[in-house]
């Protein structure tokens, strides 16, 4: 039986910002118990680990950034109901003086998605929903393309990725401009995979989870988040609305990895999946909700949140890498939160969250041992928030790092920046058959998932008009009637390249098909 570990008493809140690789000392701590209940049988956690952690965290971080690249990062560090660490470190963006400091506001993206799980267990407490509310009954113009799944879908069942619809669904729609009620209708269009037998990671199909909590809670989803969890919690400087994020002064930029290095180039406007990308916040303040999934009961104060509302959240409801081999491990989501068991066998809870066009942050909670730690980031995903957060957990629980987890998250993560498009990779035909006259691909096409298409033509130039915001493609001959579109845009990095190939009938141009569009059999117009 594993018996919990005394430690030194640490402060409650240690603050402060570094720009370099040297920086401020933690102050002496004094005795306090690590940890409520550990399992039976849990491996004792190393002595003095978290202190080790806490002094060693500067220089886990600087070199971290030094190796990766990324302009800035901010830490916090909760143990017992308090913040025990809390610092900032390099700069808000590159080639300008101001610093990260642990106040400072980032885009968190999917790590969003605990959050809004987080409102959901507050509403489930509150006897607004139930997690097995179908999601059609706060949201009765909700259509799928079964309807057996359009009834039986439950807020959970969204929550938890398992409704069957596909992997990143409704973000291309959101890369050409579209809202999320134009995005969540479009999914009536959609083939589904088995209802709760599949497991696909949806930005949109979570959204569509939260919005049915909205609906019944008669407020909209921004709104609900801030009165029932960020003002409740103090949490001054959150926001679920990206113009709120652009009025802060303090503010990180974000830095897209592009040609080998990090550049502030773009801004990421998420309102449209906001309950799954779209929250901003600073560490302090995502301190404070940690401490509340660790300790739902506050002293002193009146409990928000029931351990019976936030449990199903925390456990596995899907198989989100069922195991491929008898010796391979699976994985676990729950709803909005990554379940495992770490090697010393505590329960953690776990989210990365990433924009490509440059955001990287990660949150791990310990349970167990009441700890939890959340990193922010303003580079792209290259690992470096996720071997924070792992080397702080391997020292707290075994005094050591058990791996280089930077050189582990850093080689997984550059499958993200993989060029997409089946011309990506094709070389160009040395002689290539001529194109029709331009003229003849000019016309307005029509697509019921991505809505009407036109291509025109400016001297020769062809060009292609997409979506809401009529965003304008240009469109390079390939090979006969086969075109090229370059992509740069969340989904699709910087030199990713893909076909668009007209059909001719009866000698006339009429329909295409666009590759980067078409992954689930949507991506052709028609004239």
């Amino acid at each position: 039986m594993s018996i919990p570990l005394s430690l030194r008493r640490l402060p409650a809140v240690v603050v402060f910002c570094v720009t370099g690789v040297a920086g401020a000392t933690l102050a002496q701590p004094a005795n306090i118990q690590l940890g409520a209940t550990p399992p039976e049988d849990a491996v004792r956690l190393a002595p003095g680990g978290l202190e080790r952690a806490l002094e060693a965290l500067p220089e886990i971080v600087t070199g971290i950034l030094h190796r990766s690249g990324v302009p800035g990062a901010a830490v916090a560090v909760v143990h017992g109901g308090q913040t025990v660490f809390a610092a900032g470190f390099g700069v808000r963006e590159i080639g300008k003086e101001p610093a990260v400091e642990p106040g400072t506001v980032f885009q968190v993206a999917s790590l969003s998605k605990p959050i809004t799980a987080t409102v959901v267990a507050l509403q489930v407490a509150a006897r607004v929903v139930s997690w097995d509310d179908p999601a059609v009954r706060h949201l009765p113009g909700l259509r799928l393309s079964d309807p057996y799944v359009t009834a039986q879908a439950t807020i959970g069942d969204f929550l938890a990725h398992r409704t069957g619809l596909p992997g990143a669904i409704g973000d291309e729609l959101e890369d050409l401009g579209f809202g999320r009620g134009d995005i969540i209708a479009r999914m009536a269009l959609v083939p589904l995979d088995p209802f709760r037998r599949s497991y696909h990671y949806t930005n949109f199909g979570f959204t569509i989870g939260a919005e049915a909590v909205a609906a019944a809670s008669g407020e909209k989803w921004d709104k609900l988040a801030e009165r029932v969890l960020y003002r409740p919690l103090g949490m001054r400087l959150t926001s679920s609305r990206h113009a709120d994020f652009l009025t802060r002064d303090n503010r990180a930029v974000l830095h897209v990895l592009e040609d080998g290095r990090f550049q502030p180039l773009y801004d990421r406007d998420p309102d449209a999946q906001s309950p799954a990308g779209g929250v901003s916040s600073n560490v302090l303040d995502l301190a404070e909700w940690m401490k509340l999934l660790l300790r739902q009961h506050r002293q002193g104060q009146e409990p928000l949140l029931t351990e019976q509302a936030l449990l199903p959240a925390l456990q596995p409801q899907a198989f989100s890498a069922p195991p491929q081999s008898l010796a391979s491990r699976p994985s676990f989501y729950g709803y909005g939160f990554n379940v495992g068991v770490h090697a010393g066998g505590r329960a953690a809870m776990s989210h990365s969250g990433a924009f490509l066009l440059g955001a990287g942050t990660n949150f791990q909670i310990l349970p167990s041992a009441e700890l939890g730690i959340v990193v922010l980031t303003n580079g792209g995903p290259v690992g470096a928030a996720e071997a924070i957060s792992a080397t702080v957990m391997d020292t707290v629980e075994f005094g050591a790092p058990t791996r280089d987890w930077f050189g582990a998250y850093n080689g997984q993560m550059k499958a993200m920046y993989a060029f997409t498009g089946d011309l990506a990779s094709a070389v160009p035909p040395r002689s290539p058959q001529s194109a029709l006259p331009a003229a003849s691909y000019a016309g307005r096409y029509e697509n019921a998932y991505f809505g009407q298409a036109e291509i025109t033509v400016d001297q020769g130039d062809v060009m292609l008009i997409l979506g809401p915001r009529r965003m304008r493609f240009p469109l390079s001959h390939w090979d006969a009637d086969v075109f090229s579109l370059a992509g740069n845009s969340e989904n699709a990095p910087k030199g990713s390249l893909s076909s668009v190939r007209f059909i001719q009938e009866e000698g006339k141009v009429t329909a295409f098909t666009i590759d980067f569009l078409n992954d689930n059999g949507l991506g052709s117009w028609r004239r």
